[in-house]
């Protein structure tokens, strides 16, 4: 058994056990005690947790907060687990992602490659504005008890809402919170940055019995409309990624044809607007006319 082989095996039996001694692990692996040894003190230098009990029963063992259920993960699970927290730290911003992420770290970093998967997001300023927010949210699932906060929609109209807060939903680039409103008497998705001035007041309440009802109405999505758009090759990748190869076939030899189902709304004619002069889109003529007078409205704030 190579070095690497036996130190995550090690790990992974102190992850089950409470102490193991020196002996075991010679015996288990076939080496000598000066081996395990010298795999003990790597352990502990590259940051693990190890700890040793001196005595008859005495032996290693790895601390306590740094174990959990391990049965139904291997140690490429562990280093799945790593990388995918690693990159979505910056989104995530939590500071028990933080704590999961160190100890996972401290469990699989020195005994893996480095660098063969990364993942990258913006690092914007203001996921760090929106981290109290977030966090208060957090706690008032855990603990049911009803927050309030001001409001303010995409049309720029500011209310005071009453919420029993339900869920915490990342999508795309943004926070969002599912609850049931008070004011409204209807389950209710917030966006997290259009939330201010929040407090957790000392009032509980219940989980309600219609949780399938709630994640049917706060997860309410616009009606899509099927619609054809002539692409660019540059911009190919960006749809492929979204909708999938099936959406996209030969055009000319310069374009491509999508079919793609967006929203006949602000938010639909928005992303189609981001892709400028790379996407035209050709049919049905009912959206064409719509998404035509939406950026006829931009351009008239230029028209001088």
């Amino acid at each position: 058994m190579e070095k690497v082989e036996r130190l995550i095996s090690i790990i992974m039996i102190l992850l089950k056990k409470d102490v193991v001694s020196t002996t075991e692990f010679a015996q288990l692996f076939n080496v000598s005690k000066r081996t395990i040894l010298r795999d003990m003190e790597t352990l502990s230098l590259s940051n693990i947790p190890i700890y040793s009990v001196n005595g008859i029963h005495g032996g290693y063992g790895i601390m306590d907060e740094y174990k959990f259920d391990k049965r139904l993960l291997t140690s490429s699970d562990l280093e799945s687990i790593l990388t995918a927290l690693g990159g979505l730290e910056q989104i995530l911003i939590s500071e028990d992602v933080e704590v999961t992420i160190k100890k996972i770290e401290a469990m699989v970093s020195p005994l893996s490659p480095k660098g063969s998967i990364q993942v990258s997001f913006y690092d914007w300023e203001g996921r760090s504005e929106i981290r109290p927010t977030l966090k208060r949210c957090q706690e008032a699932i855990l603990a049911r008890r009803i927050i309030s906060f001001d409001y303010l929609d995409k049309n720029g109209m500011k209310t005071n809402r009453m919420v029993e807060p339900y869920q915490l939903h990342f999508s795309e680039t943004s926070w969002y919170l599912k609850g049931f409103c008070l004011h409204r008497m209807r389950y209710r998705t917030f966006k997290l940055s259009r939330i201010d001035h929040l407090h957790m007041d000392e009032q509980t309440f219940s989980p309600r019995d219609d949780l399938l009802k709630q994640e049917q109405e706060a997860s309410y999505q616009p009606e899509l409309v099927e619609v054809k758009a002539l692409i660019s090759p540059g911009i190919k990748d960006q749809f492929i990624e979204r909708y999938g190869r099936k959406s996209i076939e030969p055009y000319s030899p310069e374009l491509f044809l999508a079919t793609i189902h967006v929203p006949q709304n602000s938010i639909g004619f928005q992303f189609l607007a981001s892709f400028g002069t790379n996407l035209e889109i050709v049919e049905p003529r009912a959206y064409v006319e719509d998404f035509r007078n939406f950026l006829t409205k931009i351009m008239e704030k230029y028209i001088v």
